[in-house]
C-alpha cells in the first residue's frame, strides 16, 4: 500500500487490509486482474471502496498517491516505480497476499529461442529482489 509522503505519523512498515476503512483511494479498473484482487482481499476485511480516480496504468496510480489525491494497494513488482516517489510504501499483511508471476503468449506462435531460459532466470530474479526487499 502506498500513501503520499506528507505526515510522519503514516510512516510504518505493515498496515492490515482493515486499517484501510474510511481511506481515499485511487485504483486501476474493475476489469483489471490486479484490482479484482485487491477488491476481493478489501471486501473480506470489511472495508467498502469508492475510488476517487480509476486508472488503467500503474505508474500514473503512483503519480496520483504522490499529488495526495488519496492511497493505493500497488503489487510489489510496483515498487520500483517508487523510488523516487514522494510516497510511502507499507506492507499489506493480515493476510499476506501472494501474486503469482504470469507469462503471457500468444498461442498461434511459438516462442523464440531463449525465451524459456529468459522467463527461469526472471523468476528467480524477482523471488531473490524479493526476498532481499524483505517482500516475500
Amino acid at each position: 500500500m502506498i500513501r503520499p509522503d506528507n505526515n510522519p505519523a503514516f510512516r510504518r512498515a505493515t498496515t492490515t487490509w482493515s486499517a484501510l476503512k474510511g481511506e481515499t483511494s485511487i485504483s486501476l479498473t474493475p476489469t483489471s486482474p490486479l484490482q479484482q484482487l485487491i477488491d476481493k482481499h478489501l471486501a473480506q476485511a470489511g472495508v467498502v471502496s469508492y475510488p476517487s480516480a480509476v486508472l488503467n496504468f500503474l505508474n500514473t496510480l503512483i503519480a496520483l498517491v504522490e499529488a495526495g489525491e488519496g492511497i493505493a494497494v500497488i503489487p510489489s513488482f510496483g515498487l520500483p516505480a517508487c523510488q523516487n516517489r514522494r510516497v510511502v510504501v507499507s506492507r499489506l499483511i493480515n493476510p499476506v497476499v501472494s501474486l503469482e508471476f504470469y507469462q503471457i503468449s500468444n498461442r498461434a506462435k511459438k516462442l523464440p529461442p531463449g525465451a524459456e531460459e529468459f522467463t527461469d532466470f526472471l523468476r528467480n530474479y524477482i523471488a531473490r529482489w524479493a526476498g532481499r526487499a524483505g517482500i516475500l
